[in-house]
């Protein structure tokens, strides 16, 4: 460090009177003496007029010795911190690690000084989000992960942002001084807390620092190491950190684990909520994690006590979140016998009861919040358990399969807790769509209505105002900051964004099933869900069309089941619903771009048959057809053309054929009702080639059955009834040799009375 002598190495340490500044009095130095004041107004000027290092230290020691920051107020340690800055803390640092013979201060005291310094401007949180303060970052996780002999790495070119290398410290040094530690510790965690701190920190090294002084136990590594590396891992940093460090994660993890199961059951308890901050995200367990699966089978070993013990809601409150957590990354396999697992369950249905069967306007705590929000994750994974099992339960099912008998009790408790969720969201204000645990209240509803549309059909039937208020809110507001809450909530960035529709998505499935029974339906119709689910597509297919090679999106082909629904059982709202009208014109832009898209497939046959249903309601027109609907019918008959093409080889239809199949017959029985409805479609038939595919199509493969010939020979007879033209193709290809599937239909040669 640059002109330092001035500091004799005689004196103490001013480490008592940097720490962090407390509230004072008023100006003056606040509870100082009148004495006291005065000396200390001498050593300030002193302090701010200082010509060097040496004469800043010198002044720093006299006030240190003079007032302990206790008794000095903010406006005075500012002025203090303004006179000192943030580079001679840097330099201190950096002098104290190189181990020059320059100053006249031990490295060990001024190590203490820069951290100490340091400390007391990071309680600043402007002075935290400095580039100067920033600069210091490596050097302080350095020391805490190698202790106070590591040594900087000076290189020609080094910038001091750059993450720097943590060499071994010397074998057999003496540990960190604990209020160093603690100094360093108090930087880094004001560092996390100023915005894009926990990305400063990434970027600076901080995870694999951390990770080393915790497996080596540094000193404060566990007391203040851990929450700081905990709240890096919880936010949306998680993933990077994951992907960038997941070894040294990795490790850190499997530590942890083995902790927690020598554990007493006492101290298991508040471990719970430690041992869920450092568990993977989803899509960094990995194929070669069998090491972190046999942990955390262990883990649950240790958990069932627990859960097998009387707790109170306080207690039982992290285990289940913990159970939730190790749920969500390695599902049921791992958990133990049929009978632990619905015990688990029950566990989790039972505090969704007691938390959500209050009176109305009960308000639930934060921690009660998040527990719930733990038990929905268990009861979501136990319904595709159940279901599952009680359905078919597999030949050679794990520990964990349960009976049908079992099955039906968890579909029994279930079904209670959900009956609470329901009566809880019947309470909500709109004032409150923006809550992230309405968010996660709703989203568990959703999972058990996709499954399970038969139990409690007229209380889900009663809640639909809600529902798809909810829905339409978050599409149309998009809900901002639940989007912030959710990232954090999966502890991914990706994962966990909850884009404007997110809500609704989870609504989709239990609308598909809903708007096939006819009591929901009118209710749904009451409430606009037609356009409610326009609105889902056209935002969804906006889009696609931004993304090139955009994968595909389940969640509008079930939005567009859903409306196939209304085109097929409510024909008139179809004719007179301007809402379907706006979705003709949709599909008509879209479906030309999506035919020639094979990793869109499904969602193509899905606009083809919607499109198709709600042409064959519609009266003929006065003249031609209009532009949009010539491009929707041309485009549909080149997408059905290609299942028929063997020369294409199937036209993509080949992948998507199980489930894009039935979509298929039923836009070929659709296009026979648009073929009577508006004869002038039938031209187009021979215009566009589908015609001549459908009658030399060979129907081989999945495709060789009796529903699919008796769909294709439904179209075929309409254009023979409507168009004299295609009545003699069609009659001149069935008494042919050549006219594939269409030789062998019965009610199509009676029509055209061939023999």
């Amino acid at each position: 460090m640059a002109d330092s002598d001035g500091a004799q190495p005689g004196e103490s340490s001013p480490k008592s009177g940097l720490e962090e500044p407390g509230e004072g009095g008023d100006g003056g130095g606040g509870g100082l003496a009148e004495a006291q004041g005065q000396v200390l107004e001498r050593c300030l000027h002193a302090l701010s007029h200082a010509k060097n290092d040496s004469h800043t230290l010198a002044a720093l020691l006299l006030i240190t010795r003079l007032c302990p920051a206790k008794q000095l107020d903010r406006p005075t340690l500012r002025r203090i911190f303004q006179a000192v800055g943030l580079d001679l803390p840097a330099r201190l640092l950096v002098t104290a690690l190189q181990g020059s013979e320059g100053p006249a201060l031990p490295p060990d005291e001024l190590l203490s000084l820069g951290s100490a310094l340091l400390a007391a401007l990071s309680t600043d949180p402007d002075m935290a989000s400095r580039p100067q303060l920033l600069s210091t970052v490596p050097i302080l996780l350095g020391v805490l992960a190698n202790g106070p002999g590591w040594k900087q790495q000076n290189r020609a070119g080094h910038s001091p942002d750059a993450e720097v290398p943590l060499g071994c410290g010397e074998s057999g040094e003496p540990g960190l001084d604990q209020a160093v530690a603690a100094d360093c510790y108090q930087v880094l965690t004001a560092v996390c807390a100023s915005p894009r701190g926990a990305e400063q920190l990434l970027n600076r090294g901080a995870v694999p620092a951390l990770c080393q002084a915790v497996r080596q136990n540094r000193t404060l590594s566990h007391q203040r190491g851990l929450p700081l590396l905990g709240g890096l891992l919880c936010g949306p940093t998680k993933d990077r950190a994951w992907s960038r460090h997941s070894a040294e994660l990795r490790a850190l993890l499997l530590s942890l684990c083995t902790d927690f199961c020598r554990a007493s059951d006492q101290n298991r308890l508040g471990l719970c909520a430690q041992l869920v901050q450092f568990l993977p995200p989803a899509g960094q367990v990995g194929a070669d994690g069998e090491e972190l699966r046999g942990a955390v089978g262990r883990v649950w070993e240790a958990m069932r006590p627990m859960l097998q013990a009387k707790l109170t809601p306080r207690q039982i409150g992290p285990v289940l979140v913990l159970s939730a957590c190790l749920l969500d990354l390695f599902g049921w396999e791992h958990v133990g016998s049929p009978k632990f697992c619905c015990l688990l369950v029950n566990r989790a249905c039972v505090e969704v009861r007691m938390g959500l069967e209050e009176p109305p306007g009960s308000d639930l705590s934060l921690e009660l919040q998040h527990t719930l929000t733990g038990c929905y994750r268990i009861m979501e994974a136990a319904i595709e358990q159940a279901c599952g099992d009680a359905q078919a339960p597999p030949p050679h099912a794990g520990a964990s399969a349960l009976s049908l008998q079992q099955s039906r009790q968890v579909l029994g408790v279930l079904e209670e807790a959900f009956n609470a969720v329901v009566y809880h969201l019947q309470q909500v204000d709109p004032s409150r769509y923006d809550d992230p645990f309405v968010f996660a209240t709703f989203r568990s509803l959703c999972s058990w209505l996709a499954e399970e549309t038969s139990c409690l059909k007229q209380e889900v039937t009663a809640l639909l105002p809600f529902l798809i208020g909810y829905g339409r809110r978050h599409l149309q507001d998009g809900m901002p900051g639940l989007s912030e809450w959710a990232a954090k909530a999966s502890g991914g960035e990706e994962g966990g964004a909850c884009r404007g529709g997110q809500a609704l998505r989870y609504l989709l499935p239990a609308l598909c099933h809903l708007s096939a029974e006819e009591a929901p339906r009118k209710v749904l119709l009451s409430l606009e869900a037609p356009a409610l689910l326009l609105d889902f597509l056209s935002q969804g297919w906006g889009h696609l069309k931004k993304k090139s090679g955009a994968a595909r999106d389940p969640g509008l082909e079930t939005a567009c089941s859903a409306l196939l629904n209304f085109a097929v059982t409510e024909p008139e709202r179809v004719r007179t619903d301007p809402c379907f009208r706006i979705l003709e014109a949709h599909l008509s832009e879209a479906l030309p771009a999506l035919v020639n898209k094979p990793r869109l497939r499904v969602l193509a046959a899905n606009y083809c048959c919607l499109g198709l249903m709600i042409g064959r309601l519609r009266s003929p027109p006065p003249g031609p057809l209009a532009a949009n609907q010539r491009r929707f019918f041309s485009a549909a008959l080149r997408l059905l053309s290609g299942a028929l093409d063997p020369g294409r080889g199937g036209g993509g239809w080949e992948e998507s054929w199980a489930e894009a199949g039935e979509l298929w017959r039923l836009s070929l029985q659709a296009l026979g009702g648009c073929v009577r409805a508006q004869p002038g479609l039938a031209a187009l038939l021979r215009e566009e080639g589908w015609l001549r595919h459908a009658l030399g199509g060979v129907l081989g493969g999945e495709r060789a059955d009796r529903h699919t010939e008796e769909a294709l020979e439904e179209a075929l007879c309409a254009a023979a009834e409507v168009c004299p033209d295609c009545r003699q193709e069609i009659a001149d290809a069935v008494t042919s040799s050549e006219g594939g599937a269409a030789s062998r239909m019965s009610s199509l040669r009676g029509l055209l009375r061939v023999s």
